[in-house]
């Protein structure tokens, strides 16, 4: 593995994520819960996406993973985190999603949570699911992944133009086909992880810095014996900024996942 596919630890003190830098976080029976967020140039939508965050779970950790952001991102998260103890900035100097998501899962298992949620930082992503991908964790030790999906019954897309959406089924048709993955949304980002299978699959040793690492996760989850669910969700797209996923770094991610087909 090349260095720039590791797990990133280039911040600087200030911003270093502490393990356990908070109390449990049980108050509703989950264990402790770290929502770790990554960013590239989201002054727009930041600073709403943590407060309805913190509005839906509030005893949840929120880990915001920053990619050196040029548009202020980062200035706005510090600033907030002056009045939120349990808001807590981490700004990688290298970019990538694939790194960023690694670094978060990293601080996940370092920190000893017990759930680890991952959610894009553009509001495409609504944290009023947040409660709903909880309980479907609540009481069941069997399951290790709960993904909100777009392409279960009562999922949707909204806002998405039709190219969009023929390029994400075409991901997601070669993901269950090629790749055997039990699950109907392979490629969206919203998700709560059990942190031990997190651990036990070695999914931060993972090889993706790009958005096939969303694949490449639940790959070697599956592979390794985890479980998981889908639960379904509005993904609505984003209004304010630019979206990252270019052509080419579409077609990056599909070969990605051919190789993990071969392996």
């Amino acid at each position: 593995m090349s260095a720039d596919t590791q797990p990133q630890s280039d911040q600087s003190p200030a911003t270093q994520f502490n393990p356990g830098q908070t109390p449990a976080n049980d108050k509703n029976g989950f264990g402790k819960i770290l929502v770790g967020i990554c960013t590239l140039n989201e002054s727009k939508n930041i600073e709403s996406l943590i407060h309805q965050v913190r509005g839906f779970v509030p005893e949840a950790d929120i880990l915001i993973v920053d990619d050196d952001s040029e548009d202020g991102t980062s200035a706005i998260v510090s600033k907030l985190a002056e009045s939120d103890t349990k808001l807590t900035l981490n700004v990688r100097k290298q970019r990538g999603l694939g790194g960023a998501i690694r670094h978060a899962m990293v601080a996940a298992i370092k920190g000893e949570y017990d759930l680890f949620i991952n959610m894009d930082g553009d509001l495409s992503h609504s944290p009023s699911d947040l409660p709903a991908m909880l309980e479907a964790h609540a009481g069941r030790d069997d399951i290790d992944v709960v993904i909100g999906s777009r392409y279960v019954s009562g999922g949707k897309i909204d806002g998405w133009p039709l190219h969009r959406r023929l390029m994400s089924r075409l991901v997601n048709r070669f993901a269950t086909l090629c790749l055997g993955l039990p699950v109907r949304d392979c490629s969206g980002s919203m998700r709560c992880y059990r942190v031990s299978a997190l651990r036990d699959a070695s999914a931060t040793d993972l090889e993706s810095n790009g958005y096939s690492i969303l694949e490449e996760i639940l790959v070697a989850m599956h592979r390794g014996g985890s479980t998981m669910t889908e639960v379904p969700i509005t993904f609505t797209d984003r209004t304010q900024g630019e979206s990252k996923l270019t052509l080419r770094e579409a077609t990056r991610s599909m070969i990605h996942m051919v190789k993990l087909s071969i392996r």
